[in-house]
């Protein structure tokens, strides 16, 4: 029961939004703004019978790559400069330079420095995800308790197992964190990678249904998009509150299960 009402609690204000569109759209003339029933319509037949399915699974793949090369650099890099202290103060102003450049804009220079295909797609979303990561990571690190670096100096805890068993599980929050700022912005720059010499995925079904004058299947790509960002983000909220089970108990201690003992007669 307390599931379902989260569930309803969650999603009635965008189930109200969608009857509202439906209702107020459904007579509208307008070549611009189509009725919803148009739209879904669009999507429906593009997604069973068209190649909107297909663009997904391009696109998704693309946001995946990217973002999977984004978090082995964003996490490594950032660990390693959060415990250097020095080389950190040298890169930072060149970090903050490269993070402070639209993203969006690289995207026609690098299309055109490595061409038509998979590669550019993924290496944008990548540049695009690593600085929030790389941030975070670099935060996490510097948050560490002292208490717990000057234990593992103590305890002459070898280099490796320091970073493993200490260093990451401390700045793991603020590492998941970053992913999930990173999330966002990657979905964004999938699409306007897409608008640039793509044969296929969801900014290229945008882009080219647009070009031909469908409105309908323009605004199904547009609405798909939010639906997956939608969807992305509350898979990752799923998996954020199983990755942090323990840090969230650990800072709210209600939750945490109190063990029953038995009263002595």
């Amino acid at each position: 029961m307390t599931v379902m009402l989260r569930i309803i609690e969650r999603l009635w204000l965008p189930f109200a939004l969608v009857v509202l569109w439906w209702v107020v759209s459904a007579n509208s003339s307008s070549v611009f703004f189509p009725p919803l029933s148009k739209i879904m319509e669009a999507m429906v037949v593009d997604l069973t019978e068209g190649t909107l399915l297909h663009d997904l699974g391009v696109s998704v793949t693309n946001l995946f790559g990217g973002l999977a090369i984004a978090v082995v650099v964003g996490v490594t890099v950032g660990v390693l400069l959060g415990e250097l202290p020095r080389v950190r103060e040298t890169v930072d102003p060149l970090i903050h330079f490269f993070r402070a450049v639209p993203q969006t804009a690289l995207v026609p220079l690098v299309i055109g420095a490595m061409g038509v295909g998979v590669a550019p797609k993924i290496a944008t979303i990548a540049f695009a995800c690593v600085w929030p990561i790389m941030l975070n990571s670099i935060d996490g690190v510097r948050a560490v308790e002292p208490a717990v670096r000057s234990m593992s100096q103590a305890y002459r805890i070898p280099p490796l197992l320091h970073f493993g068993r200490v260093i990451l599980p401390s700045s793991l929050p603020q590492i998941v964190a970053g992913v999930r700022v990173a999330l966002p912005i990657g979905v964004v720059v999938m699409v306007v990678s897409e608008l640039f010499a793509a044969e296929e995925g969801i900014g290229h079904y945008i882009l080219s249904s647009s070009s031909v004058f469908q409105l309908p299947q323009t605004w199904a790509g547009a609405l798909l998009v939010g639906v997956l960002g939608y969807v992305l983000s509350e898979l990752f909220a799923v998996l954020e509150r199983r990755l942090l089970r323990w840090h969230h108990r650990s800072t709210n201690p209600s939750q945490a299960r109190v063990p029953t003992t038995k009263r002595r007669k």
